[in-house]
């Protein structure tokens, strides 16, 4: 579907990247917020809501699409009931849109351009200029993404900012602002509507402009749908392929990845580029593998994957898992929702695990010893799965050819059998 708000292809040549932008999203959403203002925190949000529901009433001719628009809007106004307390709690971290910032920017992606202002964000829409919750200017970027037929990059770029960011709870936001973006879309798609008798494309045009319109509102509707969303646990030793496989989910799946390699070295503040922490000053190193920071780590897990859970959002734990109880605690947060559940093992015969460790270790410049004795320590420490753990079990050999298409079947069969 073609939209006015394209740019010629050539302006790509300033344009961000979308790996680019995420990282700018999260370096922009950790600025000092300044001053909070006080009064009732979804007040900005409401009237920006209405302000396009009431535009896009005027513009709309066929009943049931005006019922199918107030429904959204009650939902609207129920979720910002519900959500309150969440934004009350989140108010300090309201910041000015990104959009504001970078107004002559554009996203491209493979010589396209896709999005102005690179996230999509109208700041001219009601409200626009107003400091908001973080997940206003991610919720703009997902939806520009979407309306553009482009998936497959809003999972990526949901998936990348928030493992950058750590802030999972967001995403509990990001149908409420996501319905308010997408109903901007409707909105600016009716403005763009010809004047009868001036254009002598008028008919063609004004189709057009109708069509664009109702794609955002099928999109409203899409997002502000309620889904029962399954959680993933990887389980499985160094080198049986969890990261690699896992990967395709974000795309395949729009499944969320929490890897513990990332939580853990987040919550001892350590670089996501330092493998191991160093002492300084004099002061010895920190062990962020010794028990008490494992089951921090694993408690943290559960907490970030119940949270996209509670957002409708597939969550994948990446983790070894090798105790029970550290599946056990992460297979209850699915249970606790009514949500199903699947745990993939993952694996490799020793020989091919060998082999890969091997051949990272020389790329990242890590000693193979230390990597391969890593390996043997959990090829002991991985205990047996359990009996109520069979119930939710598969297995997934990761030398087959087939193992990426073999995986994605495997949990869309699962969710359709809970």
């Amino acid at each position: 579907m073609p939209h006015s708000s394209a740019v010629p292809s050539g302006a790509c040549d300033t344009n961000e990247s979308l790996e680019s932008l995420v990282a700018s999203l999260v370096d922009h959403h950790r600025l000092p917020h300044g001053d909070v203002k006080s009064g009732d925190i979804t007040r900005p949000l409401s009237e920006m809501a209405n302000e396009e529901l009431a535009a896009i009433r005027e513009g709309l001719l066929d009943e049931e699409e005006c019922v199918r628009l107030d429904q959204l809007g009650e939902w609207l106004e129920q979720d910002m009931v519900r959500l309150k307390p969440l934004l009350e709690e989140r108010r300090e971290r309201q910041v000015s849109s990104w959009a504001l910032a970078h107004p002559e920017s554009r996203l491209c992606h493979e010589g396209r351009t896709l999005l102005v202002n690179a996230i999509g964000r109208d700041t001219a829409a009601p409200g626009g200029e107003l400091p908001a919750d973080p997940a206003s200017d991610v919720a703009a970027l997902l939806v520009g993404l979407e309306a553009r037929g482009e998936s497959a990059l809003t999972r990526w770029a949901l998936d990348r900012y928030l493992r950058l960011s750590g802030d999972y709870p967001q995403a509990r936001l990001l149908s409420l602002f996501g319905t308010c973006h997408a109903l901007s879309g409707a909105r600016r798609a009716l403005q763009r509507r010809p004047t009868p008798g001036q254009d002598p494309e008028h008919p063609a045009r004004l189709a057009e402009s109708m069509a664009e319109c109702r794609h955002y509102l099928m999109l409203a509707e899409r997002i502000a749908e309620f889904r029962f969303p399954p959680l993933v646990i990887a389980v499985g030793v160094s080198g049986s392929g969890k990261s690699r496989f896992t990967s395709g989910l974000v795309s395949r799946l729009g499944a969320i990845r929490v890897c513990s390699d990332a939580e853990r070295r987040r919550l001892h503040d350590l670089p996501q580029d330092k493998a191991y922490p160093q002492a300084q000053a004099g002061s010895p190193a920190v062990d962020i593998f010794d028990e008490a920071a494992t089951e921090r780590t694993y408690r943290h897990l559960a907490s970030c994957a119940g949270t996209l859970l509670d957002a409708g959002i597939p969550a994948c734990v990446d983790a070894t898992c090798l105790k029970r109880w550290q599946r056990d605690l992460l297979r209850q947060q699915a249970e606790a929702r009514g949500l199903p559940c699947l745990v993939v093992s993952f694996e490799a015969d020793e020989g091919t695990l060998r082999g890969r460790i091997e051949k990272r270790a020389c790329l990242q410049g890590v000693e193979v010893a230390v990597s391969l004795a890593l390996l043997d320590h959990q090829l002991v420490e991985l205990e047996p799965f359990g009996d109520e753990e069979r119930l939710h079990l598969v297995h997934l050999d990761t030398t087959a050819n087939n193992a990426a298409e073999t995986l994605v079947d495997l949990i869309e069969d699962h969710v359709r059998l809970v």
